[in-house]
C-alpha cells in the first residue's frame, strides 16, 4: 500500500493527484467526495477513483489507464471505482494532448455559470487575471464555453466534448450549475489555469452583485487594436 511497486513516472503521477485532491478539498472545490483530478504520463493516464473523500486518497487509491481510456491498473485497496468523469476527462486527452485534467465544484464558477444566458460562454474582457490563462490577453474577449447539467455525470460526455472542439481558444468547459473540466500542459499548468478562472469568475459574480456590467466596465482604456 505504500506505492513501492509502482515506477518513478507512476509514483511522481499518483503522488501528485492526491496532492491535488487535498488541495481542491482545502479550497472547497472537491468536498463531499466531489470533484476530480487526472495526470498524464506519456501514454499513461492516471485518475483519482469516484465516490471517496479526495483529501484521504494515497497514491495506491489511483487508476491507470490507457490513452484510449481502458484500465491498465486497477487501485491496490479494493472497492474503489473508477470516476464517472473519465470519458469527460479523455475529451482534453483526445482532442488537446492535455498533460493534466482536473475537475472543479468550485462555487464561484457555479455563480457565474447561473449568470450566462442559455446557448451562450462566458465571456471575459479586461480583468488582469485573464493574463493568466493560456494565450489569452487583458483586452481580449475569452469566452469559457457553458453546456447545462445532465442528471449523470457520465451523460455530458457528447456535449463536453462538442465543447472542446467548438470553442478551441478555451481550456476549460463550464458545467452550469455543476462546476468546470479544465486542463493544461501538465499539473502545474492546470493548477494555475483553474484557479485563474476561479478568480475570475468570482470577479463577475462581485461585480453583477454590485451592479457593474463587467463587459462594459473600464471603457476609459484604450482598445486592442490601438495598442497595436
Amino acid at each position: 500500500m505504500d506505492g513501492s511497486t509502482f515506477d518513478e513516472a507512476s509514483q511522481r503521477a499518483r503522488e501528485t493527484i492526491c496532492e491535488l485532491c487535498r488541495l481542491f478539498w482545502r479550497l472547497g472545490w472537491a468536498s463531499g467526495t466531489g470533484g476530480g483530478i487526472s495526470v498524464r504520463e506519456g501514454d499513461r493516464i492516471f485518475m483519482a477513483p469516484s465516490g471517496v473523500e479526495k483529501e484521504r486518497l494515497v497514491p495506491a487509491d489511483i487508476f491507470e489507464l490507457d490513452r484510449a481510456g481502458c484500465v491498465r491498473r486497477e487501485p491496490e485497496s479494493a472497492g474503489k471505482k473508477l470516476t464517472a468523469c473519465a470519458p469527460l476527462f479523455m475529451a482534453a486527452y483526445k482532442h488537446r494532448d492535455a498533460g493534466a485534467v482536473l475537475h472543479s465544484h468550485s462555487l464561484d464558477v457555479v455563480l457565474a455559470s447561473a449568470l450566462v444566458p442559455p446557448g451562450e460562454p462566458l465571456r471575459l474582457t479586461r480583468l488582469e487575471m485573464m493574463k493568466g490563462l493560456e494565450g489569452v490577453g487583458y483586452f481580449d474577449v475569452h469566452e469559457v464555453p457553458v453546456i447545462d447539467n445532465t442528471a449523470l455525470e457520465h451523460e455530458l460526455e457528447a456535449r463536453l466534448e462538442q465543447a472542446v472542439i467548438d470553442w478551441p481558444k478555451s481550456n476549460a468547459v463550464i458545467v452550469r450549475n455543476h462546476g468546470v473540466y479544465i486542463w493544461g500542459r501538465s499539473p502545474a499548468h492546470a493548477k494555475t489555469q483553474a484557479e485563474c478562472l476561479d478568480y475570475l469568475c468570482r470577479a463577475v459574480v462581485r461585480m453583477h452583485a454590485a451592479g457593474i456590467d463587467h463587459l462594459l466596465h473600464d471603457r476609459s482604456q484604450p482598445d486592442a487594436a490601438a495598442n497595436a
